[in-house]
């Protein structure tokens, strides 16, 4: 097996070893946390705002049933598991007026502007485009983080979260996978977080290739890669496989 990459004795019995593209990584569940990114409904449902301002969502259905997988086995392991809800309060003052690049970049803004009717359903706090999807629910102990940016360490509590509760390790999940998730796992390299992606637990926001591409981002610069079915073995078998053969020897 290619040396795993570990920030504790790898041996450790409490660890768990995670098979992740480009090497393996071990990960501590005590110490690590499910991040499920913006599953609402604008990102998610028909009717939302990426649907409706043109992006492909039929993803979005296969990545919520793997994720719901992921998040049982996290929830299993006595893994923390924290949900990220993207967006502004009715009024958008939080999403910034005409100085702000995020007014003039976001497209759930562009598209409001562009169908004023629209005005007020996208991505407001209250609103059903704003909503988890009730296919994902949080359950009794999980976490709700909201954001106003795409990264969530961004004007957020997520870092002192994080901390207070000693985790070094966050395994992504959810959507988009070339936006939310690449700058919320960006944000949290630079914050000295072990970032992984469970890239069958992930939708993109455009075409095909992007969700390639940013994974090879991530994979080459920035964290690994790995698949729900591996996370799941991983935490599954309840034993770290480098202090058995320590053990054996």
């Amino acid at each position: 097996m290619t040396k795993p990459i570990s920030y504790f004795p790898p041996d450790d019995p409490a660890a768990r070893c995670l098979p992740a593209r480009p090497e393996p990584i071990m990960i501590r569940p005590a110490e690590t946390a499910l991040i499920i990114v913006d599953m609402q409904n604008a990102y998610a449902s028909p009717g939302g705002y990426l649907d409706i301002a043109g992006f492909d969502i039929s993803g979005a259905a296969p990545a919520i049933e793997k994720i719901k997988e992921a998040a049982a086995a996290a929830r299993a392991a006595g893994m923390p598991v924290i949900f990220f809800q993207n967006g502004w309060d009715a009024d958008y003052v939080e999403a910034g007026g005409p100085g702000s690049p995020n007014w003039h970049k976001s497209n759930a803004l562009k598209t409001m502007r562009a169908k004023p009717e629209l005005q007020g359903k996208l991505l407001a706090k209250g609103g059903w485009d704003y909503e988890l999807v009730q296919a994902l629910p949080p359950q009794p102990g999980d976490i709700v983080v909201p954001k106003p940016r795409y990264s969530a360490f961004f004007n957020t509590n997520l870092d002192s979260l994080l901390r207070a509760r000693g985790i070094r390790s966050l395994v992504f999940t959810g959507i988009a996978t070339n936006v939310c998730v690449e700058s919320t796992l960006r944000d949290g390299f630079f914050l000295e977080y072990f970032g992984v992606v469970l890239h069958d637990a992930t939708h993109h926001a455009g075409p095909d290739f992007i969700q390639k591409a940013s994974l090879y981002n991530i994979e080459k610069f920035f964290g690994w890669v790995s698949s729900v079915e591996e996370f799941r073995t991983a935490l599954q078998a309840n034993i770290n496989p480098l202090a058995a053969t320590k053990e054996d020897n």
